[in-house]
């Protein structure tokens, strides 16, 4: 989710292939976002100047939304309208949901990098077990002979 400290900024939201579109392209215009979403064109401002929802801008500073800025509006609505969440509950909400996807991505990459690790330790590990000689090596048997020892303490002085 976008939105609260999550970009605007000019073609932020641009796929690398202008031609191909993403949920993250902004492509709607704040009249179609408001229709699409089913606010006032007002509304999606005061969402904006609040921080809720973040367009991307043009270079004429127009807002530019994108499908997944529609879907937070709908969802900031529903928050608002369904349970009745003020709207800097359903900021501090959209706030800790941009936490808790960063920290999956996080743990996303670390575990990559554990799994990286235990792969190169065991290469290293295969590669050291490779390099030992395997060379046989004479071996002459001493003879030995056997012998028992009997151990017994000595006896104090009285």
């Amino acid at each position: 989710m976008r939105g609260v400290g999550g970009g605007g900024g000019m073609g932020g939201g641009m796929p690398r292939n202008p031609y191909e579109l993403t949920e993250e392209s902004a492509v709607y215009v704040i009249s179609v976002a408001a229709q699409l979403s089913g606010l006032h064109p007002q509304t999606l401002r005061q969402y904006d100047r609040l921080g809720l929802v973040s367009p991307d801008r043009t270079a004429g500073r127009g807002r530019r939304y994108s499908a997944r800025d529609i879907q937070l509006l709908r969802e900031v609505q529903r928050l608002s309208q369904e349970e009745g969440i003020n709207l800097a509950g359903i900021k501090r909400i959209i706030e800790l949901e941009n936490q808790v996807a960063a920290l999956q991505a996080r743990v996303a990459e670390l575990q990559g990098a554990v799994e990286d690790a235990v792969e190169a330790a065991t290469q290293r590990e295969a590669a050291v077990h490779a390099s030992y000689r395997r060379d046989l090596v004479p071996y002459q048997q001493v003879q030995q002979t056997s012998a028992l020892v009997v151990w017994r303490p000595k006896r104090r002085a009285e």
